[in-house]
């Protein structure tokens, strides 16, 4: 087995599923489109947001607050002279810097890891993350797009720091492409979450019983600190610290006569200016970066079908999510399916009601935005000689209306090959008395004479004691092995390798009889929901 540390994106993209019109603004486009796809599952189902939902406390500030200040100190080495530095997750090589120390730096990164992938690195995660940082304590929505190329090197040492002059301060955000009203603004919009600790500053703050001076009297979202700077009952120690020379905040506050403060005792023009700004410092990127448009939830969503053999058939589980569905009980979905030989389906195709349906509705930045989701689930018994080599579904809201059809333009869902594929019924998560792994279990037609199966893992994860920046992720390569626990069975053959727990994606190759090979690259291996196994 091979190990290999890198931050390249290494996978081709291939995982299938699609999105079909449905209304009007809500994007469409063509199976298959992995990154999307992904990326649509971290912002809108299975992402970070649940981490500061409610503006969760942490270190006695908010992880909102920690968030939003790495995010900031990333983009910080953005130089609109030359275009280069930006938010590019640079930050990752730049801890051990002066005005990177914190606490709240590492573990932000240690939360961020885990959903970071081949196709969402950890610039686009610390973006994401700020936008979720305002809105779970109250802030506004801020639009996400993606596509940030992760650096692998610190950056220029460019963060503005509490004693530099007025001056410094207004050159380093004229570099990172903003004036002097918008590093007011973006002062404010950024300290009004969160505070600063008093073992990483001690010289700003000076109480030794005070563990972190927060900047305001609420941990929100909110304009407090500006309505309490501008009535002289400010508690920001960078407004009114015993430290003059570090007293940055009244001096960039200040710097235009309070013009920009007191526009923004008006709620509706802070939240508005904050959302502005904060949305052009997280597209803040190097030259040659392109992002995406913004990001809305896929209007029809088709999973990553799954299959499995069991028993002379396969077993194929997949669902369809639907973005903003009217609450209509008579509303039946169906599947269906076309064999490879046409021969065993009527031509209108095999076909399958829904098992189970699930409303998704606790994703803060699926609801800020005014959606919801519902997703309909799907189990299908295909006969394994005939196959399957497409499926696609039908809308029926059983109220005299025509049914939709869910085809991908007409072409349906095309299954590429079910020759090599990872049984997804047969791989475990194995329980030992010293470990927990996951058994993923490939099957492949042929005999084990004639087939030979390798995989690539991608493991993101951060150690859980005492992690170290820069955090990389892991790729192993390994051989699968003959299981024993899954003799041949149908004309398949089935191999096992370990994987982590923290696994997100998995390529895969098989060798069959009369050697053609086939590849299966980026499998969404979050997508499985494993059985038990104790050993």
């Amino acid at each position: 087995m091979l190990s290999l540390n890198c931050r390249t994106l290494f996978f081709e993209t291939t995982l299938f599923f699609s999105l079909v019109h449905w209304a009007l603004g809500i994007p469409t486009y063509q199976w298959p489109d992995p990154r999307s796809r992904y990326i649509d599952k971290v912002l809108y189902e299975d992402g970070p947001d649940l981490l500061v939902s409610g503006c969760t406390p942490r270190f006695n500030s908010t992880i909102s607050a920690q968030w939003l200040r790495v995010m900031f100190h990333d983009m910080s080495t953005h130089n609109v002279d030359d275009g280069t530095g930006g938010l590019d997750a640079s930050i990752n090589f730049e801890l051990e810097r002066p005005q990177n120390i914190g606490e709240g730096q590492t573990q932000s990164l240690v939360d961020f890891m885990p959903f970071t992938t081949t196709f969402f690195g950890l610039a686009d995660t610390i973006a994401f993350g700020a936008a979720l940082a305002v809105l779970g304590c109250g802030g506004p929505v801020i639009p996400f797009r993606a596509g940030r190329i992760d650096a692998t090197s610190a950056g220029p040492a460019t963060v503005p720091q509490p004693q530099e002059d007025l001056a410094t301060h207004i050159e380093s955000f004229r570099r990172q492409g903003f004036n002097i009203t918008e590093m007011i603004s973006l002062v404010a919009c950024g300290h009004t979450l969160g505070g600063i600790r008093h073992a990483d500053f001690p010289l700003i703050v000076t109480d030794n019983d005070t563990d972190v001076a927060l900047f305001d009297t609420t941990k929100n979202f909110d304009n407090v600190v500006v309505s309490q700077y501008l009535q002289n009952t400010s508690q920001d120690v960078l407004v009114v610290g015993p430290n003059v020379t570090t007293r940055s905040d009244f001096r960039i506050f200040s710097s235009d006569g309070n013009v920009t403060m007191r526009s923004f005792l008006n709620n509706e023009t802070f939240f508005d200016t904050c959302a502005n700004l904060i949305e052009r410092m997280i597209n803040t990127v190097p030259n040659g970066v392109t992002l995406t448009d913004p990001i809305d939830p896929l209007q029809y969503l088709v999973y990553q079908p799954l299959l499995s053999y069991q028993n002379g058939t396969l077993i194929m589980t997949t669902a369809l999510r639907l973005i903003n569905a009217s609450d209509n009980p008579s509303r039946t979905i169906t599947l269906f399916w076309a064999d490879r030989r046409g021969s065993f389906c009527p031509s209108t195709g095999c076909s399958v009601q829904t098992t189970g349906t699930q409303f998704l509705t606790t994703n803060i930045y699926l609801s800020a935005k005014g959606y919801n989701a519902t997703k309909y689930l799907f189990n299908a018994t295909i006969n394994a000689s005939t196959s399957i080599s497409k499926f696609w579904f039908e809308i029926n809201e059983n109220d005299g209306s025509q049914p939709v059809a869910v085809d991908n333009g007409g072409s349906g869902f095309s299954i590429a090959q079910d020759s090599v594929f990872i049984d997804s019924l047969r791989s475990k998560t194995v329980f030992t008395s010293t470990d927990i792994f996951l058994k993923v279990v490939v099957a492949v037609r042929g005999d084990s004479n004639a087939t030979s199966v390798a995989m690539t893992t991608f493991d993101p994860t951060t150690p859980l004691f005492n992690p170290t920046p820069p955090f990389l992720p892991n790729i192993t390569v390994m051989n699968l092995e003959l299981d024993e626990s899954n003799p041949p069975e149908g004309g398949f053959t089935f191999f096992s390798g370990a994987a982590t727990q923290q696994v997100t994606t998995v390529n895969y190759t098989g060798s069959v009889v009369g050697g053609t090979t086939f590849n299966v690259n980026d499998f969404d291996l979050k997508s499985v929901t494993f059985d038990l196994e104790f050993e």
